[in-house]
């Protein structure tokens, strides 16, 4: 039976299954292995109500590896995977271009200027602990906005226009990104954002966890609200008009969900590539190209696929950790290729 002919809650629940299980084995995995049982025990034995019914038969090393380094870590792969699919399944309808993501057309770009500019240089420090994340956000939305701006000059916004906009300014703004790097006061500051770059979980912490989470799921039901918006601009601006979209409003909030997402994954996790590009394209060729459905199923997937990526970043070469952009770049760049050579492929799920 194809996936279209299933129920949303039944696919929602196998996926949500499916990270349950994701996170308890990438909690497990690592220099020292734990058994799934005592990494759900020390979790519940965090629950109030619940510790005096937990036996402890477990060390306090592994409560430290299982609570304290690994179980924050996986649950930040988690919602960097959610995020990055979300803000793909957002750019990629209000641009309407399938081979649009943050990373492709730059809009990772700016946000790594805003959020190298913090790290470097202490700007926007009047925002103290939300400084990185301001920065960040300011990046991604004056980046989206120049290549939104740039793809539309004369009045077109073919996908070449668009994709030439991205590169163009994701090459100014990578530039910059170096310059500021180069003009580092300090070698610490420049081998801390190199790595970030690069993209990395190793920063994940409980305290850092609580905004983005908030951010992801915010947006996540926002967009779900406005899923019939989302169907309407896949015919395009004039005939989502003419269902009532206030198209003008409507591209003003998803410029500001894509900008507000982008900044805050950038700012926590360094720059991840491809992610917001493949999983939605996964999802619509499995479940059809109806946002209601797109929506959810593309967060989950993107949730896992991430905890499991970053386990093979920890693991490959271990002790020695790689950093996570390398691993996506390896699949989302032959997944570009073959999406720009597939004809059978259009936007939306559909034959040509």
């Amino acid at each position: 039976m194809a996936l279209q002919q299933i129920k949303l809650p039944y696919i929602i629940i196998t996926l949500l299954v499916g990270l349950l299980l994701s996170i308890t084995f990438a909690v497990t995995l690592g220099s020292v292995e734990i058994k799934p049982t005592t990494v759900w025990k020390i979790a519940l034995s965090k629950i109030p109500m619940l510790t005096q019914w937990i036996e402890v038969d477990w060390s306090k090393g592994e409560q430290t590896i299982i609570w304290d380094i690994r179980f924050p870590r996986v649950l930040l792969g988690a919602i960097v995977g959610a995020g990055l699919s979300v803000v793909g399944v957002a750019i990629q309808s209000l641009v309407r271009n399938s081979l649009a993501d943050p990373y492709v057309l730059g809009v990772s770009s700016g946000a790594s200027v805003g959020a190298t500019s913090v790290i470097i240089f202490g700007a926007f420090s009047m925002y103290g602990q939300y400084a990185l994340s301001f920065g960040a956000f300011t990046g991604s939305l004056v980046s989206i906005i120049l290549i939104f701006t740039l793809s539309r000059i004369g009045g077109q916004n073919s996908t070449v226009r668009l994709l030439m906009a991205g590169i163009a300014i994701s090459a100014i703004l990578s530039a910059i990104t170096s310059l500021l790097v180069f003009s580092a006061p300090n070698e610490h500051g420049i081998g801390t954002v190199l790595f970030w770059l690069s993209g990395s979980l190793a920063g994940g912490k409980w305290e850092y966890l609580t905004i983005p989470t908030l951010i992801v799921v915010i947006c996540l039901i926002v967009l779900m609200a406005q899923y019939r918006s989302l169907n309407a601009m896949l015919m395009g601006e004039e005939s989502a008009g003419t269902l009532g979209v206030n198209t003008v409003q409507f591209r003003k909030l998803l410029l500001v969900i894509t900008a507000l997402l982008t900044g805050v994954i950038v700012s926590i996790a360094g720059s991840i590539g491809f992610v917001g590009l493949m999983m939605p394209h996964i999802v619509r060729v499995m479940v059809g190209s109806d946002h209601r459905r797109v929506l959810p199923v593309s967060a989950l997937f993107g949730a896992i696929f991430l905890i499991w990526v970053d386990v093979v970043a920890r693991l490959a070469f271990a002790p020695e950790e790689l950093p996570i952009g390398i691993l996506t770049a390896l699949c989302g760049g032959p997944f570009f290729i073959w999406l720009m050579l597939r004809s059978s492929y259009s936007f939306g799920g559909s034959g040509r």
